[in-house]
C-alpha cells in the first residue's frame, strides 16, 4: 500500500476508534451531588455501652437522621461535587446522633456527645470522614463544640473512583478514628481504633443547561383571608415520625412486620409527612387538616392505622389528632400527642415549627394499646403551613435515588475499574461484536479512498476553497 495511502487510512482507522472507545475525562466533567444518604453505626460497641447497664443512656435523632436496621444511623439530603474525570468526591449529609449517659443525681449527664453533618472526602486514594461534634470530657466536664473534625480516615480498597455514571454508590469502607476525632470523642477510644464500616451512595445526575430567566417577576399572591398575616392556608404539611422505637419495633425481629402510606403520605426516612394542609391561621393559632394515612402491621396482632391527621395550636400549645383504627381501638379525631408551638409566627407567607418536642396524651396512650405510658416522649413533630401561593414549605429528607437491578447499570460503584489491553500495542480490548464492526468500517474505509484515488488520477484538480 502507497504511503500516501496508508496514512489515510490510519486516520480513517483512528478517527472510528475513537468514536467507538468509551470517552475519556473530558466527558466525565464535574458534577453537583444532588440528594443521597450515608449508612454508618458510628461504632455498634460505644452504642451498647450508652444504652447497657452501665452509663444506663439512650441516643436520639436530630435534623431528620433515621436508623436503619439495629444499630445503624442514616443521614440524608447529599449536597456537594463529584468529577467524574479525577474521582474528586465531596458530600456532605443532614442529621445528627445525640448520645447521654453517665446521669448524676443533678439531672446532668457525664456523657454528652453528638455527632452531625457527616462529610466524605475522597482525593486519589484516600478519604475522609468529617464530622460536627459537640462532646463533654470525661472527667472534667467541659464542653467543646467543634466543626468538620476529621473524624475517621476511609480505606477505599484500591477503588477507581472516576467514572461517568448517575450515582456513586460505595458499600462497607472500612473507618479509623483518627488523633482529631479521638480527641473529640471525649477520649473513649484511642487513634487507630476501627469504627464501623460507613455505607453512602449520593447522586451525580449530569448537568443540565440553565433555563431562561423569567423577564417577568413572580407575584406573590395572598391566600384568602388577611394577606400573610393570617387566614385561609393555601398549603401545609406537618411531619411526625410517631416514635423511632416503635418503628423498630414494627420491623425488628419481634413484630417482624412493615408499615405503609396512603392517601398522599410520603416517607421521609425519619418521618411521615401529610401533605395537603387546610385550614385557617391567625395570630399564631391554626386549625388545620392534612392528607394522608399510615398503617403498622406485623406479628401478635399488630395493626394500627393512623389517617386524617389534624392539628390544633392554641396559646402555644400544639396537639396533633387523628383518626386511629387498631384492633383493640377506634376513633375519630383521637388526640396523640401535644408540643410546643409558641414559635409559629408568619415570616414571608410561611409559618413553622421545627422539630417541637411531643409527649403522648392519656388517649393517645389507649391509641397504642397501652404499650407507651401518658406522657411518654414520641417523635418531634415539624409543621410547616403557606400563607400565600408562592411560599416554599420545607423540602422532605432527600435520600437520594433507589438502586435499581439492571444487566447495565449507570452507577459507579465500590468495585475496581479494570480495563485490559490488547497485546502489548495498548489499545483497551474492545467487544468482539465491536470490533468485528470496526473492521468492516475500516475494510470499507480503504474501498472508499482507493475509489477515490482512482478518480483523482483521471480528473482535473478542484480549486481551494475557504
Amino acid at each position: 500500500m502507497p504511503a500516501r495511502l496508508r496514512a489515510l487510512v490510519t486516520v480513517l482507522c483512528t478517527a472510528v476508534l475513537g468514536a467507538l472507545l468509551p470517552a475519556g475525562p473530558a466527558q466525565a466533567a464535574s458534577r453537583t451531588v444532588q440528594g443521597g444518604r450515608l449508612d454508618w453505626g458510628i461504632k455498634s460497641s460505644f452504642q451498647s455501652y450508652v444504652t447497657g447497664p452501665i452509663a444506663k443512656g439512650s441516643y436520639s435523632l436530630t435534623g431528620g437522621a433515621a436508623t436503619v436496621g439495629a444499630s445503624t444511623f442514616r443521614f440524608h439530603s447529599a449536597a456537594g461535587t463529584y468529577d467524574g474525570g479525577t474521582g474528586a468526591f465531596r458530600a456532605r449529609y443532614s442529621g445528627g446522633v445525640h448520645f447521654v449517659g453517665h446521669r448524676t443525681e443533678g439531672g446532668a449527664y457525664q456523657l454528652d456527645l453528638t455527632l452531625s453533618r457527616p462529610t466524605v472526602r475522597i482525593s486519589g486514594a484516600t478519604g475522609t470522614l468529617y464530622l460536627d461534634v459537640t462532646s463533654k470530657a470525661k472527667g472534667t466536664g467541659t464542653v467543646t463544640t467543634s466543626t468538620q473534625v476529621p473524624f475517621a480516615s476511609l480505606s477505599l480498597g484500591g477503588i477507581d473512583m472516576k467514572g461517568g455514571g448517575s450515582a456513586v454508590v460505595l458499600n462497607n469502607l472500612p473507618a479509623t478514628l483518627t488523633a482529631q476525632g479521638a480527641k473529640s470523642f471525649a477520649g473513649y477510644y484511642t487513634s487507630g481504633t476501627a469504627l464501623d464500616p460507613v455505607s453512602l451512595e449520593a447522586d451525580v445526575p449530569a448537568a443540565k443547561a440553565s433555563p431562561k430567566p423569567s423577564r417577568s417577576p413572580t407575584v406573590s399572591k395572598p391566600a384568602e383571608g388577611e394577606g400573610t398575616s393570617g387566614g385561609r392556608l393555601a398549603d401545609g404539611v406537618v411531619d411526625w415520625g410517631v416514635r423511632r422505637t416503635f418503628r423498630e419495633y414494627v420491623t425488628g425481629d419481634i413484630a417482624k412486620g412493615e408499615w405503609s402510606l396512603t392517601s398522599g403520605a410520603e416517607d421521609g426516612g425519619a418521618l411521615f409527612r401529610f401533605p395537603g394542609g387546610e385550614g385557617t391561621y391567625r395570630g399564631g393559632e391554626l386549625d388545620a387538616s392534612f392528607e394522608g394515612a399510615v398503617r403498622f402491621v406485623g406479628a401478635h396482632g399488630l395493626d394500627l392505622k393512623l389517617s386524617a391527621v389534624r392539628v390544633a395550636v392554641e396559646d402555644g400549645t400544639g396537639t396533633l389528632y387523628a383518626d386511629v383504627v387498631s384492633p383493640d381501638f377506634s376513633g375519630k379525631k383521637v388526640s396523640l400527642v401535644t408540643f410546643a408551638a409558641k414559635g409559629l409566627k408568619a415570616r414571608g407567607g410561611l409559618a413553622t415549627v421545627s422539630e417541637a418536642a411531643a409527649k403522648l396524651t392519656a388517649d393517645g396512650a389507649k391509641a397504642f394499646g397501652g404499650m407507651y405510658r401518658a406522657g411518654t416522649e414520641m417523635d418531634p413533630v415539624s409543621l410547616a403551613v403557606a400563607l400565600s401561593e408562592d411560599a416554599v414549605l420545607p423540602a422532605l429528607p432527600d435520600l437520594g435515588s433507589t438502586p435499581a437491578a439492571s444487566a447495565t447499570p449507570k452507577r459507579a460503584s465500590a468495585q475496581p475499574v479494570a480495563s485490559g489491553t490488547n497485546g502489548g500495542e495498548g489499545f483497551p480490548v474492545l467487544p468482539v461484536g465491536l470490533a468485528a464492526g470496526s473492521l468492516v468500517l475500516v475494510a470499507a474505509a480503504y474501498v472508499v479512498v482507493r475509489a477515490r484515488r482512482t478518480r483523482l488520477a483521471v480528473e482535473p484538480s478542484a480549486p481551494d476553497e475557504d
